[in-house]
C-alpha cells in the first residue's frame, strides 16, 4: 500500500479547520495479492483520512454476530459518532516531526457509542504536536451482538496495546514508550487496561499477543471508575453489568479495586460539577494509587461538567492538555525530556 496518505495525518488540523477534501480510503496493511474488502467511509466524516490498522487477523475473539455495518468497519456520523462497529480498529494520526512516543486514545459514550468526533481526532491534533504518534482506539460495543459482551471491548484495549507495540519500528515509535488516554467509558476502558496487564483476556492470535500489555503510563480524563454504590449511576455501568452489580461484576470492573504496584503512573483530570461521573471516581482512583505508591497526578476543576473534551478556550478545564503534556515529559515520555525513563 502507498504511504503517501499517511503523510496527511501530519496537517490534519489544517485541514479539518478548512474543510478541505478528505482522501477517498483508509485501508488496512494487507499481504501482497490479498485485496480490501471493507467498504472506505465516504470522505466527509472524522475518521475518513486516517490510517486503519484492524485489530484482529481474523474473527474477533468471543465469537458472537456483531452488528451489521453495511460493509464498513463500522458506522460514523458526520459528527463523528461511531456505532455498529463490525471490525474493531486503530486509526493512526501521525505527527510531522514524530518523536518516539505513541498514545492510544479511546473516546467515551457510555459504551454505547464512540465520540470519536469529539474526544478522539481534535484531541489526537493536540498530541500529534507534541510529537506523539496517535492511535484513536476503535472498540467493540457490549450491546452490538459479540460473545464476549463486557469484556468484547477489554479485549480489543489489550489487543491494541500489544500491536501498536508489535508495529511500532512501522510508525517510528518506541515500544517502551506506548501509553493510554480515555475519556469518560473510554477512561474506563484504559483505566482496566492499566491495571488489567497481568491478565490476559483471550487466547494469543499471533506474535504480537506475546508482547506486554500493560502501557507505559495512561491518563483518565472524567473518567468512570468505579461500579460501587451510591457512585454507579452512570450509563457506564448500564452497559456493562446492567441494573444489578455482583460482587464479583463490581470487583472485576471497577478498575479502583484492581489497582496494584504494577499499576503504571497515572493522570487524572475531572471537574468538581460533572453530574454523571461524579468526582468521587477519580478520587477513589487517586486514593488507590496513593496506597499502591504508584505515581500519580489529579487536577480537579471547579467547573466544567462531563463530556469537555479539550475544554473551551479561556475556560479552566482547558489548562489539562498542556497539564498532561508536563506530566509525562516529566516521566520521560517525550524525546529530550529531563527526567529519566519510568
Amino acid at each position: 500500500m502507498s504511504l503517501d496518505r499517511r503523510r496527511v495525518i501530519a496537517g490534519l488540523g489544517a485541514a479539518l479547520g478548512a474543510g478541505a477534501a478528505r482522501a477517498e480510503t483508509a485501508r488496512s496493511p494487507l499481504p501482497a495479492g490479498e485485496t480490501e474488502s471493507v467498504r472506505a467511509l465516504p470522505r466527509t466524516l472524522p475518521g475518513a483520512d486516517l490510517d486503519v490498522i484492524d485489530l484482529w487477523p481474523g474473527e474477533p475473539p468471543g465469537g458472537g454476530d456483531g452488528p451489521d455495518a453495511d460493509g464498513y468497519r463500522y458506522a460514523e456520523t458526520a459528527a463523528g459518532g461511531v456505532t455498529r462497529v463490525a471490525r474493531p480498529c486503530l486509526l493512526t494520526m501521525r505527527p510531522a516531526n514524530p518523536n518516539g512516543a505513541a498514545v492510544i486514545v479511546a473516546a467515551g459514550g457510555g459504551y454505547g457509542y464512540i465520540a470519536l468526533g469529539h474526544e478522539g481526532v481534535p484531541v489526537g491534533r493536540v498530541l500529534n504536536a507534541a510529537g506523539i504518534t496517535v492511535f484513536l482506539l476503535v472498540y467493540r460495543l457490549p450491546a452490538e451482538g459479540w460473545g464476549s459482551g463486557p469484556d468484547a471491548p477489554r479485549q480489543d484495549a489489550q489487543r491494541a496495546v500489544r500491536l501498536v507495540r508489535a508495529q511500532g519500528a512501522r510508525f517510528g515509535v518506541d515500544p517502551e514508550r506506548v501509553g493510554v488516554l480515555g475519556f469518560s467509558a473510554g477512561g474506563h476502558l484504559m483505566g482496566e487496561t492499566a491495571v488489567g496487564g497481568g491478565r490476559g483476556l483471550y487466547d494469543p492470535v499471533d506474535a504480537a499477543d506475546a508482547l506486554p500489555v500493560r502501557p507505559t503510563l495512561a491518563g483518565l480524563i472524567y473518567p468512570v471508575i468505579t461500579m460501587r454504590k451510591p457512585f454507579d449511576r452512570t450509563e457506564t455501568r448500564r452497559a456493562l453489568v446492567g441494573d444489578e452489580v455482583t460482587d464479583m461484576e463490581m470487583r472485576t470492573y471497577s478498575v479502583d479495586v484492581q489497582v496494584g504496584p504494577e499499576t503504571p503512573p497515572t493522570f487524572l483530570a475531572q471537574a468538581l460539577d460533572d453530574p454523571v461521573a461524579l468526582a468521587d471516581h477519580p478520587l477513589l482512583m487517586f486514593a488507590a494509587l496513593r496506597k499502591a505508591r504508584v505515581p500519580a497526578e489529579l487536577h480537579l476543576f471547579e467547573r466544567g461538567g462531563h463530556g469537555f473534551g479539550l475544554g473551551q478556550a479561556g475556560t479552566p478545564v482547558a489548562a489539562w492538555p498542556g497539564l498532561f503534556l508536563a506530566w509525562i515529559r516529566q516521566h520521560g515520555f517525550l524525546r529530550g525530556s529531563s527526567s529519566g525513563p519510568l
